[in-house]
């Protein structure tokens, strides 16, 4: 970034999911104790903000669009990005008149949060964002639906399933994390191979013995191939044996894809499972943090671990303390996973939250972007591919 990093606003991005589980938009709040339109122009000086998470749209949380001069519009292409209003901010002069110039633009807008008393929504602005953490709105109560209409800090799998009865499209919050009990018989055999396999490539095994517990799993072959086949490595030719694939990716990327590979949706017909663009962006952030602080690529590959075996505890319903005892693990990514404590843990942390401040750590909020935009865009291919 150009800007000077004790300058940098802290910026907070948060996925944004339809109800088929797919990632399609990432929310952006800007905090800064300055002037906002000065935070906004900051950020979006960088014309790669939105191609990193393209095709993602970007929704853009503010507090009122008075901030959104003709310099920053410019940043903004309409096809890209979403204005989400405080609807608060209405009852402010000129508010109501520059919502209305927005949407002639070509603008989405969504309007977030109750509207003031007395104060009639605009009759072409139907779409609403709305704090669901609390309670989600009672079916019928949402305007008829002619653009999505995103519940946020949506806490469970039963306030998701709430929410959509009422109408949301677009969901953001923990609820992956806490999912409503399955009817679905998953008797786990798919993810302990994976784990037998992350074994194998921990003693450096025979490729034979790889080969060999792979193929009692049609499912992982067909995650594995589809993987090493995507796009993302871009071959001229197809792929079609475990060997090859080894060969393809070198030990060291076949045990990362493997990690994230237990987040894999176990039949190819079932919906994608959120867990796992949350675990690869865990990994891809605190690798990054750590190799910004000088660690070396073998810090660099535990770094990434436990941020994507920071969730296997949601994955599996089990404690934390049980996951770490079957997994053979450096100590300090056991106390990381269990106590949040050491370096790592302090960092997952805060990967965890979102922080609104970073004084406690010795990471600048540009460092703390850049992390954050790299990772969002590498868990945003890998949604795709695996």
């Amino acid at each position: 970034m150009s800007a000077d990093s004790t300058h940098f606003p802290l910026v907070d991005l948060h996925f944004v999911a339809d109800a088929r589980n797919d990632w399609v938009a990432l929310t952006m709040r800007v905090h800064s104790p300055g002037p906002a339109e000065t935070a906004l122009r900051t950020v979006f000086a960088d014309a790669e903000v939105l191609t990193a998470i393209a095709p993602l749209d970007c929704v853009l949380l503010l507090d009122s669009c008075a901030v959104l001069s003709p310099a920053l519009l410019e940043k903004l292409p309409t096809e890209r990005v979403v204005l989400s209003i405080a609807a608060a901010a209405l009852a402010g002069e000129g508010e109501l008149a520059r919502l209305t110039m927005l949407h002639a633009l070509g603008y989405r807008i969504m309007l977030d949060g109750a509207l003031p008393a007395g104060v009639a929504a605009p009759a072409r602005i139907r779409s609403v964002s709305t704090d669901c953490s609390a309670a989600a709105p009672a079916p019928g109560s949402l305007p008829a639906l002619f653009a999505p209409h995103l519940a946020r800090f949506v806490g469970t799998g039963l306030r998701q399933a709430q929410c959509a009865a009422a109408g949301f499209t677009w969901f953001s919050g923990d609820y992956p994390m806490f999912p409503q009990p399955s009817e679905e018989v998953d008797d786990g055999s798919s993810r302990r191979r994976l784990l037998a396999l992350l074994g194998l490539l921990g003693r450096d095994a025979d490729t034979w013995e790889l080969e060999a517990l792979l193929k009692q799993d049609p499912a992982l072959c067909f995650h594995l191939l589809k993987l090493v086949n995507s796009a993302a490595f871009a071959l001229s030719t197809p792929i079609t044996s475990f060997n090859q694939a080894i060969g393809m990716l070198g030990r060291r990327q076949m045990q990362r894809w493997l990690q994230l590979l237990l987040y894999a949706r176990p039949d190819p017909d079932a919906a994608p499972n959120l867990l796992l663009p949350m675990a690869a962006q865990r990994g891809a952030q605190l690798e990054m943090l750590c190799k910004n602080a000088g660690g070396d690529r073998d810090a660099q590959d535990i770094a990434f671990m436990t941020g994507v075996f920071s969730l296997l505890d949601r994955l599996f319903a089990l404690p934390m303390a049980d996951v770490v005892r079957s997994l053979p693990l450096p100590e300090d990514v056991c106390e990381a996973l269990l106590h949040r404590a050491g370096r790592l843990g302090r960092l997952l942390h805060f990967v965890e939250i979102s922080p609104t401040s970073l004084e406690t750590t010795a990471i600048g909020p540009d460092e703390w972007w850049r992390s954050q935009l790299h990772a969002y865009h590498w868990a945003i291919q890998v949604s795709r591919n695996v």
